[in-house]
């Protein structure tokens, strides 16, 4: 693999050294090992372990240097031909992740902080995978930024353990005085005051006492280092407390210390410096905040105080000083703790599999909001879908109404469900559901609906590849724009077309629903309860059509006289519908003598299909419950009007299509005043074709 991994500077710190060692890591497995910074001492470490270094300023937050970098982020992609993009800072994090979203490259972040939530930061969330070092920022990046659990990697910072040698306090030189020591930047976050006022009691017990604060205050920090220095003056320490700066032998002042103390009054994300001291055999003292709870067991392998606590930590450091046997228990085992948990090869093995995560894992968003049998007939789409992509996550957006047809689908692993139903604006629907998905990463989007929304939805979910039918229809939001959205196609076809742009084969085109054994069980029950045997004739009539198209529906007066004509016959008849057609169905039984099985507005989608599965055959206008014959293999007459059978029915020798040809027609239109392509279609065609279907004499009785 070809990884890029980008930060600010490479002055000196823990996450330039987690950079270093991790660039060792990748060339020293055959990988090739890229750096973008603004530069610093540490780039000829980079180069030294054979990685390349591009000297950018990324370390910049003025909007359009932020701007200028995506352009430059992105060639360095092209050049290197890199597969995964590693941000490592918020001020590179923005132009890093539109660089790889231009390039169609997996983003990666790691979170080294504890960061406010504030707009800038929200970048950190937005990769692939989100690493961090601690339980407490995977919590942080969770609650305060709203990154899914299943996108973070936790991955414990490691320490190199040849560099730091384990020496127990027990075999250290004797020495007359003790030598405390803090490593940190001066900053107000890391606690130096408390730190000083702590040494200051404990001075006054052990006066034999050296202390070293090592580490230098940032640019915008002087005054507090003044602020520090002045304390010490105050509180007569001069004496005791040595300011070192920034010092690059850190395994040796460590060999050269009693104890480390660790301070802090903010959340640390993890505290490298820890593990550093206890791999080296040193005690640590540490505040009870963030990730450092990750590490420190308290009486184990290092002791906790409540931050900010001087005087409880100036109890601690007493104790360890005084108790030798207490330092030498502590100090071996977190040393073991160390070897076990964070140890340099074990990090970066974690994160060259996060890597291999990134590039060969992918989540593939299936976009399909229209009607049901619209969501039935992609099912095909979705088995070819699965059988290419074995190891993706698939994800399937559908409408309310559709949910059920793909809730226990075996080609998707998760359905997201679009409130096409509610009366809520259809912006603010567009918009909440859009951030809903970016949640999610998508590396690429399938858009089988093929219309504004679904496009629009596309694009917002800022995945990498959309692809779908240019349809003028926003297509302009795709990534990969396919011509045929008009083609006459039966509409299995027409969606293995989309399909075969991505090198996806088509399959069986074959439809199929998933109801349960619950569901089967139900319908059984419903069966016998109306004296229903399996010998018997059961004919099923759909009496009704979609609210949206009163015009594909056969009129009520035609259903009456045909139910009269099945029932002539001794078949059992079987009315479905939803409830919007329970009028309809009031209606049709009022005017027979002897009643249907009345389950209009009565089962859920599963059970309907168990239902017609159980009919000899099933007659229906063109809807939802003619797909769902189709999918049970129920042998079907299917009565066509405004719409084109060829473009809405996928062939199937069990159905029969019975349509008039009619100059205006197919019309498509929703509303006309004279439906005489429904209208035409006469009771004793659809009749004798029943008979012809059930191998019956229209004369005899069965």
């Amino acid at each position: 693999m070809n990884i890029l991994q980008v930060l600010p500077e490479l002055k000196s710190g823990g996450v330039e050294t987690g950079v270093i060692d991790l660039t060792r890591e990748l060339v020293k497995k055959g990988h090739k090992a890229v750096v973008i910074s603004a530069g610093g001492k540490l780039v000829d470490e980079i180069n030294q372990a054979g990685g390349i270094h591009y000297k950018l300023p990324v370390h910049e937050k003025n909007p359009i240097t932020i701007l200028k970098m995506i352009g430059q982020i992105r060639d360095i992609i092209k050049t290197e031909d890199i597969d995964v993009v590693h941000a490592r800072s918020r001020a590179c994090g923005i132009s890093s992740f539109f660089a790889s979203y231009k390039q169609k490259v997996p983003f990666v972040t790691t979170c080294h902080g504890y960061y406010s939530r504030h707009l800038f930061s929200r970048v950190m969330g937005w990769g692939k995978f989100i690493i961090v070092a601690s339980q407490v920022i995977a919590k942080h990046m969770i609650e305060d930024f709203s990154v899914p659990r299943e996108r973070i990697r936790l991955i414990p910072r490691g320490v190199d353990l040849d560099r730091f040698r384990y020496v127990p306090p027990g075999v250290k030189k004797e020495r007359k005085e003790f030598t405390i020591g803090m490593i940190g930047r001066i900053t107000p976050l890391k606690g130096h005051t408390h730190f000083i006022r702590a040494v200051s009691k404990v001075a006054r017990i052990m006066p034999k006492i050296k202390v070293l604060i090592i580490g230098e205050a940032p640019a915008g920090k002087q005054k507090y280092k003044t602020e520090v220095q002045t304390l010490v003056r105050r509180l007569s320490l001069s004496k005791y407390v040595n300011f070192l700066g920034r010092r690059d032998n850190i395994p040796e002042l460590l060999h050269r210390m009693d104890l480390l103390v660790l301070p802090t009054v903010a959340p640390e994300a993890f505290g490298r410096v820890i593990i550093e001291a206890q791999a080296s055999g040193v005690p640590v003292v540490a505040a009870k905040v963030g990730g450092v709870v990750d590490i420190i067991v308290d009486e184990k392998n290092g002791l906790l105080v409540p931050p900010g606590d001087w005087s409880s930590t100036a109890g601690a450091i007493i104790r360890i000083l005084k108790n030798r046997k207490l330092a030498n228990e502590l100090a071996k085992q977190a040393r073991l703790d160390v070897e076990r948990n964070f140890n340099l090869g074990k990090m970066c093995k974690r994160t060259i599999n996060v890597y291999k995560e990134a590039k060969e894992n992918i989540t593939i968003l299936v976009i399909k909001i229209s009607a049901i049998g619209d969501v039935i007939l992609s099912i095909p789409s979705l088995a070819a879908i699965r059988k290419h992509f074995r190891r993706a996550k698939i994800v399937m957006l559908v409408g309310t109404k559709a949910r059920e047809v793909v809730s226990n689908c075996p080609y998707v692993d998760e359905l997201i469900v679009f409130d096409n139903s509610s009366q809520r604006s259809q912006i603010k629907k567009i918009l909440d559901l859009s951030a809903s998905l970016r949640r999610q990463y998508f590396d690429m989007v399938i858009d089988l609906q093929n219309n504004r929304t679904s496009h629009l939805l596309g694009s917002l979910s800022m995945s990498t590849r959309r692809i779908g039918y240019k349809s003028k229809k926003l297509d302009f939001l795709l990534s990969k724009r396919i011509d045929g959205a008009k083609l006459k196609l039966p509409p299995v076809e027409h969606q293995f077309r989309l399909l075969r742009s991505l090198g996806i084969k088509g399959g069986s085109k074959k439809l199929q629903l998933f109801p349960t054994e619950l569901e089967k069980q139900n319908v059984d029950n419903i069966l016998k309860n109306q004296w229903i045997g399996n010998k018997q004739i059961l004919i099923g009539m759909n009496i009704g059509s979609s609210t949206h198209w009163g015009t594909k529906r056969w009129p009520a007066e035609n259903l009456i006289k045909l139910y009269q004509k099945f029932h002539q016959k001794g078949a059992r008849v079987l009315i479905t519908g939803t409830k919007h057609d329970v009028s309809i169905a009031k209606k049709l039984i009022s005017s027979v003598k002897s009643k249907p099985i009345n389950m209009v507005g009565k089962t859920t989608l599963m059970e309907l299909a168990c239902l017609i599965k159980r009919c000899k055959l099933f007659i229906t206008g063109d809807s939802a419950p003619l797909h769902i014959a189709c999918a049970m293999s129920t042998p079907c007459i299917a009565l066509f009007g405004p719409t084109d059978p060829k473009r809405h029915l996928q062939p199937t020798p069990s159905v029969v299509i019975i349509q008039k040809k009619l100059k205006c027609s197919p019309c498509y239109r929703r509303v006309c005043r004279n439906v005489k392509c429904m209208e035409e279609i006469s009771v004793e065609e659809v009749f004798g074709t029943a008979m012809r279907m059930l191998g019956m004499n229209e004369k005899s009785r069965p």
